[in-house]
């Protein structure tokens, strides 16, 4: 089995097909001898920042010298991003070790006439035998979508983590705050801690009771937690309020404003883990070193590219970018799931851009660029232009920067088709 023919059989699993129940997916683990067990597992869900918190996390583990296993989703390139051991992705070789066992679990499976997983089943499955046979002390653990369903949810976690909620998924998650929060706090446990930011009085009284009825520990990490110190040298800067992190100042290799939050998110997590036996000196280095890719990532000099693909996420973009008078240059495209006619208006409204890109991305849910287009112009009277592709939108953006920056966002597919085309070996007169 080559890594072609295995990413083209797991590509080919219904990717949104209703999804098995966890008890379905407790059997799929068994099959393959139930590889959690002996783990310790961080468990995080939320709308927005679960990959940068996973990823804050599993850096400071290792800070501390342990081996660790990442799950996360979805990918950019290759599906082995989203499985890491000891920060580094899976090679092919241990991609398709993995799925062979896997295959075979599912061969039996199908012979016990129990029904096939799902596209993210699977993957979840072979991350659990990669960090068996690795031999990995913890593993954070990214749900796909919401929580109480999630296929992550088969797992007991020891620590239970809730990011920022948003209006994300409604189809599938709850018309409201509240009942996507719901949805969420599903991967809480009795007596299991649980952390969360602090996000909207609706969803954090959602959480708070649902700890309370499972008789867990609950701690919420608001704004208080921290202050932002400023941002230079392509760094943000933040103080910590608790004195556990002493009067030091924090840094993160990122300039979104967010991620303070989540990585004082990740910070708790780690205090509750090692308490007074942790070195926050040595997660300080971590953090500041760890580079997360898709999340405000600059890929090109002043051209940046993020995952930003819901209102929230894309509300926090905005206010990462400065207002200084100079512009910018922003490069959309969207699945046509999303509302994108909200992210349109902020982006129009509210931050200090005198060019707008649209591009179609390849994959079938891409929304038409020309009707990204229209929405555009309802709110703004600058400069929308449609690019048919990816590398026509790239090259045309980075033709006319003229020293603004160029903000890439409203979906990780495109997020993924420009750094294929950076790993590709991309070249323009441009640059």
């Amino acid at each position: 089995m080559t890594y072609s023919e295995a990413e083209r059989y797991i590509l080919e699993i219904p990717k949104f097909t209703k999804k098995n129940d966890l008890g379905q997916t407790k059997k799929f683990l068994e099959y393959l001898g139930d590889p959690q067990k002996g783990m310790k597992i961080i468990h995080v869900a939320g709308t927005n920042g679960k990959g940068s918190v996973c990823a804050y996390i599993d850096s400071m583990l290792r800070s501390e010298g342990r081996k660790t296993g990442l799950f996360t989703s979805p990918h950019l390139v290759k599906l082995n991003e989203r499985i890491t051991v000891s920060g580094k992705n899976i090679d092919d070789r241990t991609f398709c070790r993995a799925f062979t066992e896997v295959r075979r679990a599912v061969d039996r499976m199908g012979e016990d006439g129990l029904s096939h997983p799902t596209f993210f089943e699977f993957l979840f499955g072979m991350a659990m035998a990669v960090f068996r046979e690795a031999g990995v002390e913890y593993v954070v653990l990214e749900t796909g979508l919401g929580g109480r369903l999630d296929a992550t949810s088969a797992v007991e976690p020891d620590i239970c983590v809730i990011t920022s909620i948003g209006m994300d998924h409604m189809q599938y998650l709850g018309n409201t705050i509240a009942e996507i929060a719901g949805e969420k706090a599903g991967i809480i446990r009795p007596g299991v801690p649980v952390f969360f930011a602090g996000t909207d009085p609706k969803s954090d009284e959602v959480i708070r009771r649902t700890a309370e009825e499972n008789n867990s520990f609950c701690k919420k990490i608001g704004k208080d937690a921290y202050e932002i110190l400023g941002i230079r040298d392509k760094h943000i800067a933040f103080s910590c309020s608790s004195a556990y992190y002493g009067n030091t100042t924090w840094k993160l290799n990122n300039t979104a404003v967010c991620q303070p939050g989540n990585a004082v998110l990740a910070m708790e997590v780690m205090r509750c883990l090692f308490g007074r036996n942790g070195h926050p000196d040595r997660w300080r280095e971590a953090l500041s070193t760890l580079k997360w890719e898709g999340r405000m990532e600059e890929v090109l000099p002043d051209v940046y590219i993020d995952g930003a693909h819901n209102i929230s996420a894309v509300e926090a973009l905005v206010q990462s970018v400065p207002k200084d008078g100079k512009g910018n240059i922003v490069l959309f495209s969207a699945v046509k799931d999303k509302d994108y006619e909200k992210m349109a208006a902020c982006l129009c409204c509210e931050m200090e851009a005198d060019l707008f890109v649209m591009t179609q991305i390849r994959d079938s849910r891409g929304a038409d660029a020309g009707e990204l287009a229209d929405i555009f112009r309802k709110y703004t009277k600058r400069p929308v232009v449609v690019k048919t592709s990816v590398r026509e939108a790239l090259d045309f953006v980075i033709s006319r920067r003229q020293g603004r920056k160029v903000y890439c966002l409203g979906s990780f597919y495109l997020a993924g088709e420009i750094k294929e085309l950076l790993q590709g070996g991309y070249t323009d007169a441009g640059l």
